[in-house]
């Protein structure tokens, strides 16, 4: 297994452009997809989770025009997807499986989604119920509840659907993005609490960009009207990763002072309040409408308290951070890290454990204890997971650690190394 050894550093300085959003980018390719004209995208990421999207929509028969890595220029179908049969491998890329499951019921084929082994461990069962509810046909050629799914012709047969909102938000973004398909009034009720409200947000806006208008009926439910059209948005520019930013935010928070293009005031993604827990832990942070600037504070961070329902995927690098601030660091209502890529939340604790800090794992919660002195050149293991390869490199203004299998960032972020080794020293 290919490694990475990381030496220990002990100050962070200059600038970097945040790479675009990866949950922007699969939303938007399959909306352009869906419209009525073409759509010029720029600024999608360039990483294994948007590729399997594209060559799926490729292989549904979406006509692409790739300009490059980050920029592709998509001729929509009008609200349907060409290719009435196909098999598609989605990797682990729960947006695209998610959303592309719903879009494919709905497109009255026959189609086969697969993806690697972990992504056919990760729950899909509320969403297929949900799709079979409505009188679409939807089978499991493995394991009841999760992929790889056998989808067959129907039609929708109810104009009412429930979907239970503590498991993912994608199952309900998978049903937002896709019912316009049926040019029916669809009202989608919600079973239970909703979680990580600020991916619907996401959702709701795009649609609108793409004009499609959505009823939020308090995040009880959510009315679609019907007759619309999906409409091409001659030019849509992805905004950075609010995600992706949170490592190099941590690294001014640690170790000096970083200015991120392409995040701000003006950011729709719910995880660009992991600056806001920057500032509770005692980080200073410049705001302004497209870049922040991020600063170590003098008399270091301070542990934090915080229900991170709002922010699941950059909650965890508040996980590491836990590590350089005063005190004990309680994450909750983090549930949902369970059905991630790995169980996010026992990946945590027994490689922070294994450092040597004090670590007490809950169901939904973590309770982190920094120590004096960590365990220095402990190999870290990833889980085939891309949060904790980047969230452990933080690891190293303590300490030198050892990253296994450091291209599991490919699934978002490719060049993330690079980009941190070239604000370190």
């Amino acid at each position: 297994m290919e490694t990475l050894a990381l030496s220990k550093v002990t100050h962070a300085a200059g600038t970097m452009t945040v790479p675009g959003s990866k949950s922007i980018s699969n939303r938007a390719l399959l909306l352009a997809a869906l419209a009525d004209g073409k759509t010029h995208l720029k600024g999608l990421l360039d990483s294994d989770d948007v590729r399997y999207m594209t060559e799926a929509l490729l292989t549904l028969g979406i006509q692409i025009e790739r300009i490059s890595p980050t920029e592709c220029i998509i001729e929509g179908n009008q609200g349907h997807l060409p290719n009435k049969e196909a098999e598609l491998f989605l990797g682990n890329a729960g947006t695209a499986f998610r959303s592309l499951t719903a879009a494919l019921a709905l497109n009255q084929g026959h189609y086969v989604l697969r993806g690697i082994p972990r992504m056919h461990e990760r729950p899909i069962k509320d969403l297929v119920e949900a799709l079979q509810s409505m009188g679409l046909m939807i089978h499991y050629l493995d394991n009841e509840g999760y992929p790889p799914l056998e989808i067959f012709d129907a039609e929708v047969m109810h104009s009412e659907v429930s979907v239970k909102g503590s498991v993912s938000s994608q199952f309900l973004t998978a049903l937002l993005l896709t019912l316009p398909m049926t040019k029916k009034a669809m009202t989608i009720h919600i079973d239970g609490e909703l979680i990580s409200k600020p991916y619907i947000t996401i959702t709701l806006a795009m649609l609108k960009d793409f004009g499609i208008v959505v009823e939020n009926r308090n995040w009880q439910s959510f009315y679609i009207p019907a007759g619309q059209t999906y409409q091409a948005v001659a030019h849509y520019d992805v905004e950075g990763d609010a995600s992706s930013a949170s490592y190099f935010a941590a690294l001014g928070a640690i170790g000096g002072e970083i200015t991120l293009q392409g995040i701000g005031t003006q950011t729709i993604q719910g995880d660009v309040e992991f600056l806001r827990a920057l500032e509770m832990m005692g980080a200073e942070v410049e705001w302004h409408d497209h870049h922040v600037v991020v600063t170590k504070p003098a008399s270091g961070l301070r542990a934090i308290d915080l229900d991170c329902n709002h922010i699941p995927d950059a909650a965890m690098t508040l996980a590491v951070l836990a590590l350089f601030a005063k005190g004990t660091t309680t994450l909750r209502n983090i549930g949902s890290w369970r059905v991630k890529e790995t169980d996010r939340i026992h990946a945590m604790a027994t490689e922070l454990t294994k450092l040597g800090a004090i670590v007490e794992e809950g169901e939904d919660y973590l309770v982190i204890t920094p120590v004096d002195q960590l365990n220095e050149n402990v190999s870290i293991g990833t889980y085939d997971d891309h949060r904790m390869a980047m969230c452990f490199s933080l690891c190293s203004f303590l300490v030198p650690v050892i990253i296994e299998d450091p291209a599991c960032v490919n699934k978002t972020f490719p060049t993330y190394f690079n980009e941190f080794k070239a604000l370190v020293r």
